[in-house]
């Protein structure tokens, strides 16, 4: 089965940058686009950023210039770096293929403080 762990969140100040993990396993890598994606408590989840195999990258108008997704398909990882970091980028973020979804990881949150 497909395992997805992601990892790097934390307490941060508003402004910090921080950089979000994914490791993948049980999948060929390579053969799939990623994608992050983040629930903030009471929210539905929603996407974030994706990059596609050859990768081409696309992000949401909330994170776009702001956010930058990248991946190693020999390390079977991909990395979410956050800069000027906002409040409401607050949510547990995850990563997945865009469509459709394997089963979701445990998120690594990320907190954002004003």
């Amino acid at each position: 089965q497909v395992q997805l762990v992601e990892s790097g969140g934390g307490l941060v100040q508003a402004g910090d940058s921080v950089r979000l993990s994914c490791a993948a396993s049980g999948l060929t890598f390579n053969t799939y686009g990623m994608a992050w994606f983040r629930q903030a408590p009471g929210k539905e989840r929603e996407f974030v950023s994706t990059i596609s195999r050859s990768g081409m990258t696309l992000s949401a108008d909330s994170v776009k210039g702001r956010f930058a997704i990248s991946r190693d398909n020999a390390r079977n990882m991909v990395w979410l770096q956050m800069e000027r970091l906002k409040p409401d980028d607050t949510a547990v973020y995850y990563c997945n293929r865009p469509v459709p979804q394997w089963d979701w990881g445990q998120g690594t949150q990320v907190t954002v403080s004003s």
